[in-house]
């Protein structure tokens, strides 16, 4: 099935956290903390802590501050307790954006989401706004040139939902959100290395910009992704 290119925007996002390292720490770290708090901090049984702790081993956090603020979530240490809290909205064109945070002070983080938004051309909207454009899956991204015919074939066999060659050539498989790590398993047995390996909010149909309003989105969404509670910024703008 043929999709629609995102290698450029997954390459962008990527170069933007290498510059930020000090910035994917700390969503990192809070993501551990609530998935701990959530879910226990024991990782054999908490899959969403496991995601956070490879998410922190990528991006070379250390182990010692992976552990203490496990400890913190769970209770053995004193800590600071984030709550989740999703945003939702339009930005240029009318395309559909989604933010979620973590956060120790909702009404700081509302008013910086709402005055971003309004800033740089956007509008926020109700919960569920947009949401319903979005499906809650696992998504795998392989790069250009990786072999398709046995990515599906192991990605198929493992249970994926569907698999999508992009019009650059990138291969995009799609599970749902409780097969993710069978399927995680099942490409890396068979020595398949996704650039992306992570459960997403993905749009069902995208909003072509171009020119000007492609400019606008773009520097919307950097503006939301830069806020210091923001964790994700999921939307379905073609830039």
């Amino acid at each position: 099935m043929a999709g629609h290119s995102k290698w450029a925007n997954i390459q962008h996002r990527k170069g933007r956290q290498d510059e930020k390292r000090g910035k994917v720490w700390t969503r990192v770290i809070r993501e551990i903390m609530v998935a701990a708090r959530l879910g226990g901090g024991d990782l054999s049984i908490n899959p969403r802590l496991r995601l956070a702790v490879e998410k922190a081993k990528a991006s070379n956090l250390a182990a010692e501050t992976v552990k203490r603020n496990i400890e913190k979530a769970t209770g053995t240490l004193e800590g600071v307790t984030y709550e989740e809290i999703r945003y939702e909205g339009y930005g240029i064109g009318g395309a559909a954006i989604i933010v979620d945070t973590m956060t120790d002070n909702r009404v700081r983080t509302v008013a910086e989401v709402r005055h971003a938004f309004s800033k740089y051309g956007g509008n926020m909207g109700t919960e569920g706004s947009v949401s319903f454009q979005f499906k809650h899956c696992g998504q795998f991204v392989f790069a250009p040139g990786t072999d398709e015919d046995k990515v599906m074939e192991v990605a198929l066999e493992a249970g994926a939902e569907d698999v999508i060659t992009d019009e650059d050539g990138a291969i995009e498989v799609l599970t749902a959100y409780p097969d993710f790590e069978k399927i995680k398993l099942a490409l890396e047995t068979a020595g398949l290395k996704p650039e992306v390996a992570e459960v997403t909010m993905r749009a069902e149909n995208t909003i072509e910009l171009e020119g000007a309003d492609a400019e606008k989105m773009q520097k919307l969404l950097d503006v939301l992704e830069d806020l210091d509670d923001v964790q994700e910024v999921f939307h379905n703008a073609g830039l």
